[in-house]
């Protein structure tokens, strides 16, 4: 199988298969979204279908929630889980405090509520995502449609006060019409280039009045799992305090993700 995925699907497809191994049965567990996180959800199916495994998803988008439910994952909502034992989800980046920018997929609120209900946040991600500085990857705010420009003039402001070294931000489109969230909501982007401090410029941003939500998830995150071209994958996890590497088999039979 590993000669028909190139490296970069690869090291999604073992983060994911490595991920899934903290399910068990009975978990109520958060699906995330992104092309990484749908890797997870068919490995997740896999092992319902495979091992008769018994769990209840809640997946972050409506993407997520139709790809679930295609490979036999039962699916609620938050409000009907109330609390979950665990949410595996991927990242546009992530630093060494396993500090994370999300929300390129355009589910950043969703994904940020869900991770909060959650006793555990996995993530899975390849090596390119690992940043030394956030910052780097544009990051989304989720913004009311009302006065969006007004919002977005003051989240611009306030950057020249911030610890950042770039203040353009962009309303992020879906060909000729502005990109529109689950919620009814528009994504802006704010391309910082570099974060020097991630927690305070999370606080500031959802103190101005239009901002919904930003896609800085500080102290939420508490394993990642890299996945490599090569089949390994290094898990590290920041409450424990330990990383390790480890290599993922998998056959020709594991044909999961060919309609991916």
């Amino acid at each position: 199988m590993s000669g028909e995925l190139s490296p970069i699907d690869t090291a999604k497809f073992v983060a994911a298969k490595r991920a899934v191994q903290y399910v068990e049965d009975g978990m109520r567990v958060g699906l995330g979204t992104g092309s990484t996180a749908a890797w997870m959800v068919r490995c997740l199916g896999e092992r319902v279908r495979e091992e008769g495994l018994d769990i209840t998803g809640v997946p972050t988008s409506s993407r997520t929630a139709e790809l679930a439910r295609q490979v036999g994952i039962p699916v609620v909502s938050l409000d009907e889980a109330k609390w979950l034992d665990l949410t595996i989800d991927g990242t546009d980046e992530y630093d060494e405090d396993l500090c994370l920018i999300k929300g390129g997929g355009g589910a950043l609120l969703q994904e940020k509520i869900v991770a909060t209900a959650s006793d555990r946040m996995v993530v899975i991600a390849d090596p390119s995502k690992a940043v030394e500085h956030l910052g780097a990857f544009p990051l989304p705010i989720e913004v009311i449609p009302f006065g969006w420009q007004t919002t977005k003039a003051l989240v611009e402001e306030m950057l020249g006060a911030m610890d950042v070294l770039g203040t353009d931000a962009t309303l992020r489109m879906n060909g000729q019409a502005a990109y529109v969230t689950d919620e009814g909501n528009h994504i802006i982007d704010l391309h910082v280039k570099r974060i020097g401090d991630p927690r305070k410029l999370s606080l500031v941003l959802n103190q101005i009045p239009g901002v919904v939500e930003n896609g800085l998830f500080i102290d939420i995150c508490d394993v990642v799992v890299i996945g490599h071209g090569d089949g390994r994958v290094e898990v590290t996890d920041i409450n424990e305090g330990t990383h390790e590497e480890e290599r993922i088999e998998f056959v020709d039979s594991d044909n999961i993700f060919a309609d991916l």
